[in-house]
């Protein structure tokens, strides 16, 4: 949903963005919720907008009056029910995760790194960034990217990452880092709560047209702190905890910036904290390619206090998520077995070691090349040469950097059939 939300450009007053107002106290929330989930509750609010833009005379009329904010409960005690008919599709959908994260276990580390970026893939396409497989991986390699949508998605990889590296710890600084990490390009708002108000939906002067406006700025602290003791609960199963905490962190809306992205790299915080996966990243977001207004009804129905379809999406986004991550890995072995047959290197070579590097960074330049396997600058040509004598490289010249670029064509073709297969709908 971040494409849509605005960004009110202007200065602060009051710790308020201009033109807002707070008639009830900033820390007036409603009271957890005995039985059934709490539905968000809303307040009014006034905006005028920014006298410092030039908006239409329209626009402005438009966006200047009262508004209807968010006001999203406490949610850390609150009881979660589960109908037996949920409960059956969590167990299922846990049972494919654990045992495809024992597969990917045994297998290459090459696997595990490429079904992360593909889940970073995913995410990033659900708020409309996209890029070809060679761009991103282009972009991985320090050469200059190809595109800006490319730096992005591999921004999000690094988020991943560190959702992953630090789930130990599943708490509000946590949450900050990974945010640091996606939007390093903009230090202003990386890894900060905002402190304007932010919109989903219409309009560019104000939030009287959107669709969804989440809570006033200074509600965020104590929201936040509450659901990340939500997130450290034992007594859930792991996928409807990872379904709601996702669904409130997007209610909470903490970020100018982000929170799309951030919000589905919490999913795999949850899921490595509490060992649902101990090796691999399940391509969630790639499930819910499938059908992302399904997605977004359900974050609706989730603030309505409508708990199952958000956790029932999870459950089905883990299952085809198992199902294409399964796919990919299959084809990815049987490219790298070929490579076996084609290569003509002798046992224990730096070029098998290259072979196994390749899956998961198909774009390669001298310099990573010596960075990541400990080649000698002098030795990498020799290293290369058997696979552009097989066909297996190809030279693509040189970058704007004056370095010389190797793909491996297939490779990338199979990332990009991927991204793709994800994003149709299926029966």
């Amino acid at each position: 949903m971040e494409p849509q939300k605005r960004r009110p450009p202007g200065s602060t007053v009051g710790g308020q963005f201009a033109g807002t107002s707070n008639p009830k106290s900033a820390l007036e929330l409603p009271a957890e919720s005995n039985g059934a989930w709490p539905a968000v509750q809303f307040e009014d609010a006034n905006w005028t907008p920014d006298p410092t833009i030039p908006y239409s005379n329209r626009e402005r009329q438009a966006q200047t009056g009262a508004y209807r904010r968010a006001v999203p409960a406490f949610i850390a005690k609150a009881d979660l029910e589960i109908s037996s008919n949920l409960a059956a599709e969590i167990e299922d959908a846990s049972s494919e995760i654990v045992r495809f994260d024992a597969e990917i276990g045994t297998a290459l580390e090459s696997y595990g790194a490429i079904l992360l970026r593909t889940e970073a893939v995913a995410s990033s396409r659900i708020e409309q960034l996209t890029a070809s497989a060679r761009a991103i991986a282009t972009a991985e390699t320090d050469v200059d990217p190809e595109s800006r949508n490319a730096s992005m998605i591999v921004a999000n990889t690094r988020t991943m990452q560190a959702a992953i590296a630090k789930s130990d710890k599943l708490d509000e600084q946590m949450i900050l880092g990974m945010h640091a990490i996606l939007m390093a390009a903009e230090p202003d708002i990386a890894g900060k709560w905002r402190h304007v108000q932010n919109w989903i939906g219409r309009g560019d002067a104000g939030p009287r047209e959107a669709s969804y406006v989440p809570p006033n700025s200074s509600r965020i602290p104590e929201l936040m702190g509450d659901l990340t003791v939500f997130m450290r609960r034992t007594d859930l199963p792991v996928i409807a905890l990872a379904g709601v905490a996702h669904a409130q962190f997007e209610t909470i809306h903490p970020f100018v910036d982000g929170n799309g992205r951030t919000g589905r790299a919490l999913i795999h915080a949850i899921l490595r904290n509490k060992r649902t996966t101990t090796a691999s990243t399940v391509p969630v977001s790639a499930g819910l390619l499938t059908d992302t207004d399904a997605y977004f009804a359900a974050l609706t129905r989730y603030r309505s206090g409508d708990l199952e379809p958000i956790i029932s999406m999870m459950a089905s986004a883990s299952v085809r998520a198992v199902t294409n991550g399964r796919s990919l890995v299959t084809n990815l072995h049987s490219i790298r077995q070929s490579w076996d047959e084609r290569l003509k290197a002798r046992k224990g070579a730096d070029a098998w070691r290259l072979a196994d590097l390749l899956i998961r960074q198909p774009v390669v330049t001298r310099d990573f090349v010596t960075k990541e396997l400990g080649v000698a600058v002098n030795n990498v040509n020799r290293v290369l040469l058997p696979f552009e004598n097989a066909g297996i490289l190809i030279s693509s010249g040189s970058s704007s950097r004056g370095r010389r670029v190797w793909r491996s064509p297939e490779v990338l073709s199979e990332l990009d059939d991927f991204a793709r297969r994800v994003g149709r709908r299926t029966a």
